[in-house]
């Protein structure tokens, strides 16, 4: 089956409503809003937009209805080049929608965000003409079931599986962590996965082979077989990976001037995809996902400073001189 697409994705697709303040405020106060703005976001969905817009052809395959919210992410996902024809349309079905305050004097923020009426593609609806229409599938922890689903084919077509995951280390999500073969996640999830304090600890643990022992919920995580690359982030202080279980490596973070950090760990996500399917090398595209998110920090808002690849590939070339000196030391 000749592929279609580069990348191919289900999960997370969000409405952000964006709010900036001078301050984050404190419990039982007033805080004037200083500018509101409204993006497309959720892991999966910036993830493919990010993909987009480094040149990767890419499509989204989730479930959404015909609200104003989900003609929304369509209308954006469609004018950054992401192919909406395989999504599967629901009435009853929504994006998340997410509030999000930005503190401008640090650049950080907050979201909340609503789950009602999100609804998840069904196993039954993950079928081989799809999923084999990519050359890399990504996914992240919404909807396991038909996520695990889809892997299965995905693998079945020696298709790579890239993922971006979040939440408490359960059972469930364990497994779904354990079938990825590019496993990117914050250091806060590592962490309580491994029980390491360091980054470069929890990325040694994730690869190292399966034992035994307490911590008997993450043996089917820790070194999962055919996984091609773990990587753990930790935001300014740069991204520790390792491939097929070799060394610990160390990527410094881009040093920019951060304004806003709504969805850097996304973007790096699709940058990464991006290049991996494209058929670039673990480091090099780790590279360009530690340069892609550093970018899009010093914009406001998860998407609007997304960069493209001719952008990205000129700061890389400025500087690959000083991060292969940090690397170094």
């Amino acid at each position: 089956m000749k592929p279609c697409w580069d990348l191919l994705g289900f999960g997370a697709v969000a409405v952000d409503d964006l709010l900036y303040v001078d301050h984050y405020p404190p419990p039982n106060s007033k805080t004037e809003v200083r500018a509101v703005d409204r993006q497309g976001g959720g892991l999966t969905g910036t993830a493919l937009v990010a993909a987009a817009r480094l040149g990767a052809t890419t499509a989204y395959a989730g479930v959404l209805g015909d609200d104003d919210l989900s003609r929304y992410t369509i209308a954006e996902l469609t004018r950054e080049g992401v192919d909406c024809s395989p999504v599967l349309r629901r009435a009853e079905a929504r994006p998340i929608h997410s509030v999000i305050i930005v503190d401008r004097a640090t650049g950080g923020r907050n979201i909340f965000f609503s789950m009602a009426d999100v609804i998840q593609r069904p196993p039954e609806a993950m079928t081989a003409d799809l999923i084999g229409r990519c050359r890399a599938l990504f996914v992240d922890h919404k909807g396991i079931p038909g996520t695990l689903r889809a892997i299965e084919l995905a693998h079945e077509h020696h298709i790579p599986v890239i993922g971006d995951v979040e939440g408490e280390p359960t059972p469930e999500l364990l497994d779904l962590m354990g079938r990825i073969d590019h496993l990117v996640i914050g250091h806060e999830l590592a962490g309580r996965v491994t029980g390491a304090a360091e980054p470069a600890d929890m990325v040694a643990a994730l690869a190292s082979p399966r034992r035994r022992g307490p911590q008997r919920a993450a043996d089917s995580l820790l070194g999962s077989p055919g996984r091609v690359c773990i990587a753990v982030t930790a935001g300014e202080r740069g991204c520790w990976w390792s491939e097929r279980g070799g060394p610990v490596r160390y990527t410094p973070a881009l040093r920019v001037q951060v304004v806003d950090t709504t969805g850097c760990g996304d973007v790096f996500h699709g940058a990464y995809a991006a290049c991996i399917a494209r058929g670039e090398s673990v480091e090099r595209s780790i590279r360009v996902a530690t340069v892609t998110a550093g970018l899009k920090a010093t914009r406001p808002g998860g998407r609007a400073g997304i960069p493209d690849r001719a952008t990205v590939e000129r700061v890389l070339a400025e500087m690959e001189p000083q991060m292969n000196a940090d690397e170094r030391g």
